[in-house]
């Protein structure tokens, strides 16, 4: 893996972009992304098109991200509160603070890794043993590592290390590996980074002989071809979870290298790939917009997401991905008293 290099910011000109506005780029994306891909969650292309035909914008009549979007404001939380120090224990305190100890009450809608690390912390485990679960390998860290690489913009090997940190709670092997991954990617993106030079950030970041970096490789390699190409290299046919980290974060990838990085046609392209659509479009939507910025995301998408309405994490409601952006390039690390009500 590579060291902790710091990816040179872009140069300064009229359309340079400043670090609040790919930060606000990168979580607004994420939720958008979230929100238009939670209705495909599960389905394949050919079950998108015929509901749907070609899905090019909102299909819900009141779209909201989903866990995505709570999870990924979780961890900006957990950034803002301790940045770099940030160690296993006090990201298992956080679980316990705002899930594990609180009445089940709304909580629904999180994936096989999250349940199964929140009965391990109810039994008294804490990190790494609390993902000593069935689903150590889902993309459920990857959905919430885009605030690490916001957080550490331009220092990508930091991001991932934050990342792996934040899912020693949940994750394991490449469930880690695909939240290094986002997490180093956001990061090269947020200091202005091309494209290629993000893609090979991420993979540089995971162990190259790991099924994330192969999986990674195939899609970008095939990204030129489009969206079937990429959906084709990477999805493992007949396996019926589409919550693989290395599927799921490759995908993203995949849609982010055959736009381009251009903002909507990533989205989009991750969309109607199908499979596990909101986290795979949510990660390609941090992508693109940390490399895009906020003005990229179209203005009737990015109006549609309000605050965290709590659906899944009622610890998490009220809270706008806009303001942890915020929070994440304005606030001294570790000195904010930021708390979920």
């Amino acid at each position: 893996m590579a060291s902790n290099a710091r990816i040179p910011s872009a140069p300064a000109s009229g359309n340079s972009l400043g670090l609040r506005e790919r930060a606000r780029g990168a979580l607004l994306g994420l939720a958008v992304g979230d929100a238009l891909g939670a209705p495909a969650e599960n389905m394949k292309p050919s079950e998108i098109r015929a509901r749907w035909g070609r899905i090019t914008g909102y299909v819900a009549e009141h779209p909201a991200g989903t866990d995505d979007t709570e999870y990924a404001i979780l961890s900006g939380l957990l950034l803002a509160r301790h940045g770099s120090a940030l160690t296993p224990a006090q990201v298992g305190a956080a679980w316990h603070e705002w899930i594990a100890d609180r009445a089940e009450g709304r909580f629904r809608g999180a994936g096989f890794s999250e349940r199964g690390t929140l009965e391990n912390l109810r039994r008294g485990l804490a990190a790494p043993v609390s993902a000593q679960h069935r689903h150590a390998w889902s993309d459920g860290l990857a959905m919430r590592a885009a605030p690490h690489g916001v957080f550490a913009a331009g220092r990508p090997a930091e991001a991932a290390r934050l990342a792996a940190i934040d899912g020693s709670v949940s994750h394991d092997g490449e469930g880690i590996y695909g939240g290094r991954a986002v997490a180093a990617g956001v990061a090269a993106a947020m200091a202005g980074a091309p494209v290629v030079t993000v893609v090979a950030t991420a993979l540089a970041l995971v162990p190259e002989d790991s099924w994330t970096a192969r999986s990674l490789r195939r899609a970008v390699t095939a990204a030129h071809r489009g969206e079937h190409a990429v959906r084709s290299a990477v999805v493992i046919g007949g396996y019926p979870w589409t919550d693989l980290a290395p599927e799921a974060v490759a995908l993203a990838f995949g849609a982010y290298a055959a736009a381009d990085g251009d903002f909507e046609q990533t989205v989009l392209t991750a969309v109607n790939m199908g499979r596990d659509a909101d986290t795979t479009a949510a990660v390609a939507g941090a992508l693109a917009g940390a490399t895009r910025g906020a003005a990229a995301i179209p203005e009737h998408w990015a109006a549609a997401i309000g605050p965290a309405r709590g659906s899944c994490l009622p610890a998490m409601a009220g809270h706008h991905v806009l303001d942890i952006a915020d929070l994440l390039t304005s606030a001294p690390a570790g000195n904010t008293t930021e708390t979920p009500s």
